[in-house]
């Protein structure tokens, strides 16, 4: 069972990687639809104003990429999980997404199922209307069915040769072939077995709705306490990108999720006097700005004198990039390893805070870091996010963390930063963990391929929000101290895979190990 269980667990990895390609460009899109709020915003700028229209421009500019998160993930999920041919699977996705689209449509108009439309638009009767097309509405989980459906055959077929003059139709224009029987089944039996789906997610929502205080505990708890196996992405992401977040009607359309609700109060802040309900499970950003600032504050205190400074030079760029973006794997991974009973703590506290927001009806957009808490809460009314009883309540978590986690490091004697017994680790000068910062940067050096294992031993790479993600042939090879040298704060071993935590400079390591591979 346990060998199971590991393979279960090693596809769900591999499926989160996968996911996160889409999910990554999602906060960029969030932000300039933040702007286009506040800029369309009629009690900040008039109607008839210059900046108003600029903001609707982005706003009809970027919404639409919320409205097709289907199409999205559809690509990003195939391209991911594809082995080999990426490119060819990518075109392949958004041929089969609007295959579906047009398949089921033309099933609902043969069986004449087409739903009638509540008052000018589909909300409320399973089916939305899709690049101009009636479908049932599968939300983004369309996407990431026939991704990985894509990905699946694409994998089976792709190296299959053909004979003769049927040559020409092999690799990805086979897996087109075989995906269109798929397509076709699909678009018949998501008409009957959908709407079996949409009743459980109504139910799922229900349930945490009526769960109450203890269902945002934990929400809270899991997507925090799972960030060591990278599946946290399961528990957060359908409540801020599906309809088990919620679902609101706004000027003719339907908005699902909490990120997607938020955003149209923004337009429209007088929806309700109060945030919807949907908004009680996005307060998880608040350890991001308070709670792991105390945290950090308990370390750089019980560090040695002497170390206090090394310490404070590790410390400080972590809890920084965590305030500000809501990154917070650098100054997690900084005592993840040392004592899993601080882990335990951490997530307890983060699900108590959110438990406490929904006690109080605190309901800000507290997703992340700082810079989105500000632009997303403070051009809406203070009466409708309550967002200054949030910082209160952040303020007491920064409290209960520092005193905790201060207590527990001195009682426990745990080698937090500044802690170590000398010779055990090194710790870093500003001038030295610049450099160490500025190589993570650089990336690709012979030493981050000589760490993996050499590039015989690289399998496939990957990246998510602040991690190198590499599937090895022989995972025991890598040399942890090789690849922490070259500014990696952390290592991750499971299974076959290795993660390796650098941070915000990810992006640029994934492409330089990408192409130090493609060029030796």
């Amino acid at each position: 069972m346990s060998v199971i269980r590991q393979r279960i667990l090693a596809d769900m990895q591999r499926f989160s990687r996968a996911m996160i390609g889409a999910v990554l460009f999602l906060p960029v899109i969030g932000l300039i639809l933040a702007l286009s709020s506040v800029l369309t915003n009629p009690t900040l700028i008039s109607e008839t104003s210059f900046l108003h229209q600029v903001g609707q421009l982005l706003g009809d500019t970027f919404w639409p990429l919320f409205g097709n998160l289907g199409l999205l993930f559809c690509v990003g999920i195939s391209y991911g999980l594809a082995k080999d041919k990426k490119t060819e699977v990518a075109l392949v996705a958004v041929m089969c997404f609007i295959m579906f689209l047009g398949a089921n449509h033309s099933w609902l108009e043969y069986t004449h199922t087409i739903a009638e439309k509540v008052n000018g638009e589909y909300y409320g009767t399973g089916q939305t209307q899709i690049l101009g097309f009636v479908v049932v509405d599968m939300g983004m989980f369309l996407g990431i069915i026939l991704g990985c459906t894509i990905a699946w055959v694409h994998n089976k077929v792709s190296e299959i040769e053909l004979p003769g003059a049927l040559s020409m139709y092999g690799g990805a224009k086979l897996t087109l072939i075989v995906m269109t029987p798929v397509i076709i089944l699909y678009a018949i039996a998501f008409t009957w077995f959908w709407p079996i789906m949409t009743h459980g997610i109504a139910a799922l929502t229900g349930f945490m709705k009526n769960a109450g205080v203890a269902g945002v505990f934990v929400y809270g708890f899991f997507e925090k306490f799972l960030i060591l196996t990278g599946l946290h992405h399961f528990v957060w992401s359908p409540f801020q990108l599906t309809q088990i977040g919620g679902s609101l009607s706004v000027d003719g359309q339907t908005v699902s999720g909490t990120q997607a609700i938020f955003l149209a109060y923004m337009r429209h802040p007088d929806l309700t006097p109060i945030m919807n309900e949907a908004l009680r499970f996005s307060q998880q950003g608040m350890t991001t700005i308070f709670g792991l600032s105390g945290a950090a504050l308990a370390f750089y205190h019980t560090a040695s004198p002497e170390k206090k400074m090394m310490a404070k030079a590790i410390l400080l760029p972590a809890i920084i990039t965590s305030i500000l973006t809501g990154i917070t794997e650098p100054i997690e991974f900084t005592f993840l390893f040392i004592s899993p009973l601080l882990w335990l703590i951490h997530s307890t506290l983060t699900a108590a805070s959110q438990a406490l927001c929904d006690l109080l009806t605190v309901r800000p957009w507290g997703a992340s870091g700082l810079i989105e808490f500000l632009v997303y809460n403070l051009p809406l009314p203070v009466a409708l996010t309550r967002w200054p009883v949030y910082v209160l309540i952040g303020i007491g978590q920064f409290a209960a963390y520092y005193v905790i986690f201060r207590t527990l490091v001195i009682k426990l004697n745990l080698k937090t930063p500044g802690r170590e017994d000398d010779g055990e680790v090194k710790l870093y000068s500003k001038e030295d963990y610049r450099n160490k910062k500025a190589n993570a940067g650089q990336a690709v050096t012979d030493e981050i391929i000589r760490g993996l294992g050499g590039k015989e031993n690289i399998i496939s790479v990957d990246n998510c929000f602040t991690r190198l993600r590499v599937a090895l042939h022989h995972p025991e090879h890598i040399d942890e101290a090789l690849l922490k040298s070259t500014g990696a704060n952390g290592v991750v071993r499971n299974q076959n895979e290795v993660q390796v935590i650098y941070g915000v400079k990810v992006g640029q390591v994934r492409a330089r190990v990408d192409n130090w591979l493609a060029n030796n």
